[in-house]
């Protein structure tokens, strides 16, 4: 009986880690053509597809696609959270800092040529209003943090409202993620980013800091 016990307890054990490992597959698939092609183009059967598994298989580990679209929100949240906070545990130059952490969403979002965000919001509100207050938490205290060490090194000005401009930075990033303001046709995300990233850093900026962001740009334009 203790062995059929054990070999039951082992069973499971595996039953559980197959179901999770195919249940991260799923994500992973679904994030990549999610990001790809958009959340409203891509269907059950695409992922499945894709995957070369049943749609029933899905199913097993997500209802619906709005669950699937949620997990996927919040595992691609918490991988670029992650990211952005080993980024800041480096502590270094603020300026090259924010370029770093551009750099990394960009290439975890693949450059955002689905639009996902703005997707997101007209075909899931409330999904999108969900992500939008985790990231604002993050990004706040991204920003403060990065303000006062820039402020502190001087090369951010000493009279700025850290909260004000942590507060603008994040409605801006929200903003230019907006295509029917800023449309695909017009503007590239990656274009988008540059320019506000530039924007926002020369806003703030001393000499000092201004001298600093033109070196980072420069190296930015080298490795490109």
């Amino acid at each position: 009986m203790q062995n059929f016990g054990n070999f039951f307890c082992v069973y499971s054990f595996l039953e559980l880690s197959l179901r999770s490992i195919m249940k991260e597959k799923i994500i992973n698939k679904a994030s990549d053509l999610f990001l790809t092609l958009g959340f409203k183009s891509v269907t059950m059967d695409d992922i499945a597809n894709e995957l070369g598994i049943s749609k029933k298989t899905i199913y097993v580990h997500f209802p619906n696609k709005t669950r699937l679209v949620e997990s996927t929100i919040m595992h691609m949240f918490e991988t670029i959270s992650h990211g952005i906070d080993s980024i800041c545990e480096l502590k270094k130059n603020p300026i090259e800092e924010i370029y770093d952490i551009k750099n990394f969403v960009r290439d975890h979002l693949k450059n955002e040529k689905s639009s996902p965000q703005h997707q997101l919001q007209k075909y899931y509100p409330k999904i999108f209003e969900s992500l939008k207050e985790k990231q604002f938490k993050v990004i706040n205290e991204c920003v403060k943090e990065n303000l006062s060490r820039g402020i502190e090194l001087q090369l951010y000005r000493s009279n700025l409202n850290n909260d004000y401009i942590a507060r603008i930075y994040f409605n801006n990033m929200i903003a230019i993620k907006n295509t029917d303001l800023f449309p695909l046709k017009h503007f590239s995300m990656n274009e988008l980013m540059e320019n506000f990233i530039e924007y926002h850093v020369r806003g703030i900026s001393t000499k000092k800091g201004n001298k600093v962001l033109n070196e980072v740009i420069k190296k930015s334009i080298k490795n490109q």
